[in-house]
C-alpha cells in the first residue's frame, strides 16, 4: 500500500516495538500490499472462529472465541504495519491506495457478519457490518471532495475491534450458553449503533466543511 494524504492517528505507531517490527518487515521481501492482504486472512479466521464458536459449548467454544479475539487483533496489527512499511520503510506501491482501503472493508464485513451468524442473528451482524462500511465511505467521500480524513468516533475501526475483542474474551470466560449469546449480541448492537452514530457525525462534519468552503 501507499499512504496518501493524512493518516489515521495511532499512538502505537510511535512505540519502540512497532518501529522495530516495521523496520524488520521492511528489510524482508514482504510488501505493504501483502500485509494488507494478510489482514483479510486474519479477519476470515476470526469470522470462522466466531461462527464455529457459536455452535460449540464449554472449553471448545472458549478456545474458539479466544482465537477470534486474537485474530481481530492480528487484523489491526496488519493495518498498523502495512502503512509503516509503506511510509517509514519506503516500500509504497502504485496500487497501494486500493489495498489500503479494500481489505479493511472486507475485514469488517467478515468479522461482524461472522459474529452475527455465530449467535444466530445474521441480520444484526450484517447491520453492524453495513454501518461499519458506511463510516469509511463517509470518510473517503470527504477526502474526494477535498476535506481532511475524518477518523472520529465513537466507533472507528480500532473501537470496533476493541469491542469485538473484549466481547469475545468476556464470552469465552462465561460458562453459561445464554450469557455467551448475550455478550456477543450486546457487542454487535454496540458496534451497529456506534458505527451509525459515527457515520452521522462524520457526515455532519463533512457538510460543515463543504459549506465553509463557500
Amino acid at each position: 500500500m501507499t499512504e496518501s494524504g493524512d493518516r489515521r492517528p495511532l499512538s502505537s505507531r510511535d512505540t519502540h516495538w512497532a518501529r522495530f517490527t516495521a523496520q524488520w518487515l521492511a528489510k524482508r521481501s514482504i510488501t505493504p500490499n501483502q500485509i494488507s492482504q494478510a489482514s483479510m486472512a486474519a479477519a476470515a479466521l476470526a469470522a470462522l472462529c466466531f461462527w464455529l464458536g457459536g455452535r460449540q459449548e464449554g472449553s471448545v467454544a472458549a478456545l474458539l472465541l479466544i482465537a477470534a479475539a486474537l485474530c481481530c487483533q492480528l487484523r489491526l496489527l496488519c493495518n498498523l504495519f502495512d502503512g509503516m512499511v509503506a511510509v517509514e520503510g519506503g516500500k509504497g506501491q502504485a496500487d497501494g491506495p486500493f489495498w489500503n482501503e479494500f481489505p479493511d472493508r472486507v475485514a469488517d464485513i467478515l468479522i461482524l457478519a461472522g459474529a452475527g451468524y455465530g449467535i444466530g442473528m445474521p441480520a444484526l451482524g450484517w447491520a453492524a457490518a453495513a454501518f461499519a462500511v458506511l463510516t469509511a465511505y463517509v470518510r473517503e467521500l470527504g477526502r474526494a471532495t477535498g476535506a481532511p480524513g475524518d477518523f472520529s468516533g465513537p466507533m472507528a475501526k480500532q473501537h470496533r475491534m476493541a469491542v469485538m475483542t473484549a466481547a469475545a474474551v468476556l464470552a469465552a470466560a462465561t460458562t453459561v450458553w445464554e450469557r455467551h449469546l448475550t455478550v456477543m449480541e450486546s457487542a454487535l448492537w454496540i458496534v451497529a449503533i456506534g458505527a451509525a452514530l459515527t457515520a452521522m457525525r462524520r457526515g455532519r462534519n463533512l457538510v460543515r466543511h463543504l459549506k465553509g468552503k463557500h
